[in-house]
């Protein structure tokens, strides 16, 4: 494997732990938040604290754009992707998490990377190999074992459905924001955390629905800001180098820091449905971080613009001024016709057909 994935894989990773860690603390906040207010103050602060750091970049005076703009063509999918994983897939999630044993929620979670790969094999036709199927099988069946609730009428619980329906929901969102992670992912998720915040505040606001105070509304917009904010422009920087399905696999260790923070706040007991669910995701994780894929694949011709540096064999074009090899910036550029072998995984340039499984 060489190096650019692990990098990006890390960037996974963190964005897991960070979204991990804000699910029982939503749900402490539930016990003094609308669900739905909740999802519009979480949002709000994902998108103004993004916006903020937006504004401190275009400061700093760089002499290339390390990242590519946001443009009209996009906005099909992004308002698609706001209202999917922005709009319906938190306010499902607040109403389930009150039903829901926070570590079992924060499990149950591991489903979203079933989704996103089912969404992204069958109908965005992304290439995965037999052992990310393994790994995404390992984490659908920590999913089942979590969603059974053998004391209830029909043997499944209704807040456990309610937390699949929202990981589903952010299936849709993953794949929509696939199609343009090639651009600005600070950009993408500040439009994305405004419009959705804006539209659940106005739908709160409609219903009737009881605003907190000014301090749990300014906690719960710090929590959107670093699990929301941070961890999905980190989750976009990610699948534009991993391919959807990958990405949503890693995003899957999100739980294990999730019932970390529930043992301590709730004191939920491991049962043994538990502990086998969890070995389950451990082993779906090894074997993501151990894949290797590498054939002989061709490049068509394509004019395009996103973030790229020249230390790679995919970027080879002049610029009318010097840059060094491993300085990022963003630009048209155009690629010419070529054919090669090396690892690679269904970033940017390499969501190319597979005449059979690698």
């Amino acid at each position: 494997m060489n190096r650019a994935p692990i990098y990006l894989m890390l960037q996974a990773l963190l964005a897991a732990l960070l979204f991990g860690v804000s699910v029982p603390i939503a749900k402490v906040l539930l016990g003094e938040v609308d669900p739905i207010a909740l999802a519009a103050f979480l949002y709000l602060g994902c998108g103004i604290g993004l916006f903020l750091l937006k504004n401190v970049q275009r400061l700093s005076g760089q002499v290339y754009e390390t990242e590519a703009r946001v443009n009209k063509s996009d906005m099909v999918w992004l308002v698609g992707a706001i209202l999917a994983g922005g709009v319906a897939a938190p306010i499902v999630l607040m109403f389930s998490l009150r039903e829901t044993p926070a570590a079992a929620a924060s499990l149950l979670l591991n489903f979203e990377s079933v989704a996103t790969t089912f969404i992204a094999t069958l109908v965005f036709k992304e290439a995965v190999s037999r052992r990310a199927w393994w790994a995404i099988i390992s984490v659908t069946a920590a999913s089942i074992l979590l969603s059974l609730d053998l004391n209830g009428e029909w043997g499944v619980s209704i807040g456990a459905i309610g937390v699949l329906a929202a990981c589903v929901l952010w299936g849709v969102d993953n794949n929509f924001t696939r199609n343009i992670s090639a651009k600005d992912p600070v950009a993408i998720v500040t439009i994305k955390g405004l419009g959705a915040g804006a539209f659940s505040l106005t739908l709160a606001l409609v219903l009737g629905r009881p605003f907190p105070g000014l301090a749990i509304a300014l906690g719960a917009m710090l929590l959107g800001s670093m699990g929301y904010g941070v961890s999905i422009v980190l989750f976009v920087r990610a699948m534009r180098g991993l391919g959807a399905a990958r990405t949503s696999a890693l995003f899957g260790t999100a739980p294990l820091a999730g019932v970390a923070v529930s043992f301590l706040i709730f004191q939920d007991a491991p049962t043994t449905m538990f502990i086998l669910a969890l070995s389950l995701m451990t082993a779906g994780t090894i074997l993501l971080l151990s894949e290797h894929h590498s054939h002989l694949h061709t490049h068509e011709p394509i004019v395009h613009e996103h973030h790229h540096r020249h230390d790679d064999a995919h970027h080879t074009h002049e610029h009318p001024e010097p840059i060094s090899p491993g300085q990022s910036h963003s630009h048209w550029h155009e690629h010419p016709w070529s054919q090669h072998e090396h690892p690679h995984m269904p970033d940017n340039h390499h969501r190319h057909s597979h005449s059979k499984e690698a």
